[in-house]
């Protein structure tokens, strides 16, 4: 009852404020797998969906202040599917993988969008983890080699001396928290998307796999804001 009763509020137009401590005291009840039965439903999963800013295909993300609800509601909709497996064959229904893959290409050249890219990316990374449907939409229709293998190479912050060789820059400042996050969590969801990858058809695949080689290697000569987190991205 707690549960629907969040979502009616957030289903109305309420203070961004309220929104995201709706939100948050959703994403802490979501943990819970019994309390997830009433709100895995398709009009639940789309109130979620819409505060993500899944549901508008065209429309850039702008007006800053909305930022800390779109985060909220990914992590939000990271911990149904997760724990749910009713959420993720709803995932499939209402194809929650393509309007991931449109939010994150929202995401480039983005100022103070880190965030919002880390848990598209986990989100993805989930999707493809827990439904081999989803992760065959990723790799067939949806350009999820392409698309991931660029959020990969933003986090790291890549530039290229020739088509498959990264400049090596020995004196570059580490990472930050933020891009490693974002960098591991684009590996996670790539290795899914690739793992039935070992046969290569055509040219476009073959530059594919080239190009993402060479990020990787980018990847390895990369450090992280701690040992910890270098260790955690290679």
């Amino acid at each position: 009852k707690l549960c629907e009763g969040i979502l009616n509020i957030l289903e109305k137009d309420t203070k961004t404020s309220c929104q995201v401590a709706c939100l948050e005291a959703l994403r802490i009840l979501s943990r819970d797998k019994k309390v997830l039965v009433p709100v895995t439903t398709k009009r639940n999963m789309q109130i979620l969906m819409k505060l993500a800013k899944l549901d508008t295909v065209e429309d850039p993300l702008e007006t800053v202040s909305e930022f800390p609800v779109i985060v909220e509601a990914l992590k939000c909709l990271c911990n149904i599917i997760f724990n749910s497996s009713v959420a993720q064959k709803l995932s499939l229904e209402l194809n929650l993988a393509a309007m991931l893959c449109n939010l994150l290409q929202k995401c480039k050249d983005q100022q103070l969008v880190d965030d919002i890219k880390c848990f598209d990316l986990r989100l993805l990374f989930l999707l493809s983890l827990l439904h081999t449907d989803i992760r065959a939409q990723l790799r067939q229709e949806l350009q999820g080699v392409q698309v991931l293998t660029q959020a990969l190479e933003s986090s790291l912050s890549v530039r290229w001396t020739e088509e498959y060789k990264a400049a090596e820059d020995r004196d570059r400042l580490p990472l930050s928290l933020q891009e490693t996050d974002c960098a591991i969590e684009a590996l996670k969801a790539l290795f899914n998307v690739t793992l039935d990858s070992w046969n290569v058809h055509s040219k476009n695949e073959s530059h594919q796999f080239r190009y993402m080689a060479a990020i990787l290697r980018h990847c390895l000569l990369t450090t992280g804001p701690t040992e910890e987190k270098t260790e955690e991205l290679h």
